[in-house]
């Protein structure tokens, strides 16, 4: 039976979140005029949290602001590894690189599951020696990258969906599974796996990792 060890990224792997600080490293390289737009960032992350849209629109819209709707995939894939080179330099726990690499010994495979953006999950990825990624993906116009998002955005429910599409595409059956995330949004994930991790839990995943069983761990 094949070992999978599958990690959120965000604040999991990560002691922030990184689509903003993607941005903030990624616009004033590509198009630092676009910095004028941030306050229709804020517009529109004020509808999201008004419920106008979820949260992949909310991505995706302030993605197109500070990125445009049409990017060079060549420019963003050379942005992104400087994004990951940064990331690693400033924004990763030790001790989820430890555990990743206990894992790793132990024979599981190792996989990042993000609702972050493909594009620079799979950079931070290579760099961690990572090359299974699940994650949200963005959609091609005319070779050009779009930030729509292609599919769904890889966040609660829709992410297991991704894991187990995932595992039929590598033709995993039968696997014993580790998940790990420190968010609630997770917890179909969470309930699927063979053993489950509450890493740097916010308060609702730390109450039901209580309520569960679930192992906590405070790698934060």
């Amino acid at each position: 039976m094949q070992k999978i060890a599958i990690y959120d990224m965000d604040k999991t792997i990560t002691r922030k979140a990184t689509f903003g600080p993607f941005l903030a490293y990624a616009v004033p390289r590509h198009a630092p005029w676009r910095l004028l737009l941030v306050p229709l960032v804020a517009v529109v992350t004020l509808s999201y949290v008004a419920k106008l849209i979820d949260r992949g629109r909310l991505k995706a819209i302030n993605m197109g602001l500070m990125m445009g709707r049409r990017i060079d995939p060549v420019r963003l894939q050379a942005l992104s590894r400087g994004f990951a080179v940064r990331t690693l330099s400033v924004n990763v726990l030790g001790q989820a690189m430890a555990q990743i690499e206990a894992d790793r010994s132990a024979g599981y495979r190792i996989v990042i599951a993000s609702a972050s953006y493909g594009f620079y999950v799979r950079e931070i990825a290579a760099l961690l020696g990572i090359s299974d990624v699940i994650a949200t993906c963005t959609t091609d116009r005319n070779g050009q990258v779009s930030p729509t998002i292609d599919g769904e955005n890889c966040y609660g429910r829709a992410k297991l969906a991704m894991v187990e599409g995932w595992m039929a595409e590598q033709g995993i059956g039968a696997a014993e599974m580790r998940f790990y995330s420190d968010h609630v949004s997770d917890a179909p994930c969470l309930e699927r796996a063979n053993s489950a991790f509450a890493a740097n839990p916010h308060a609702p995943l730390r109450q039901l990792a209580e309520a569960r069983g679930w192992a906590v761990l405070d790698w934060a």
